[in-house]
């Protein structure tokens, strides 16, 4: 099982979750991260980490955010998404995207 971001990652893109990751599981787009679900061991110290409450296992990703699982995985393994180690800093209207709900429209699935 891993561990999958959903909705509430679009736009916002904190970074602080892929700084406590110690296998390098996080993917980078121009508006989202992923965790590529091949890498993820499951440590469950990223869940902390996210500010707006976007990370959960895979088992327990909400009825309305279940298409962003194979979301995850499909955009991991794009090569245009990239390994992200490190925090960066955070978009400067994250906090207005934080609470917007029913963005996937939004989505960038170009590389970062």
């Amino acid at each position: 099982m891993a561990y999958v971001i959903t909705e509430s990652c679009i736009k916002c893109k904190h970074t602080d979750c892929v700084d406590v990751c110690p296998v390098d599981c996080f993917r980078e787009g121009p508006n989202f991260l992923v965790i590529d679900p091949d890498e993820c061991i499951d440590c469950t110290l990223c869940v902390a980490e996210c500010p707006v409450d976007a990370i959960f296992a895979e088992d327990e990703v909400p009825e309305d955010q279940q298409q962003f699982i194979a979301l995850n995985a499909e955009l991991a393994k794009s090569p245009n998404w990239k390994t992200i180690t490190a925090k960066k800093p955070t978009p400067d209207d994250a906090e207005e995207w934080a609470l917007v709900k029913e963005k996937l429209h939004l989505l960038d699935r170009n590389g970062a």
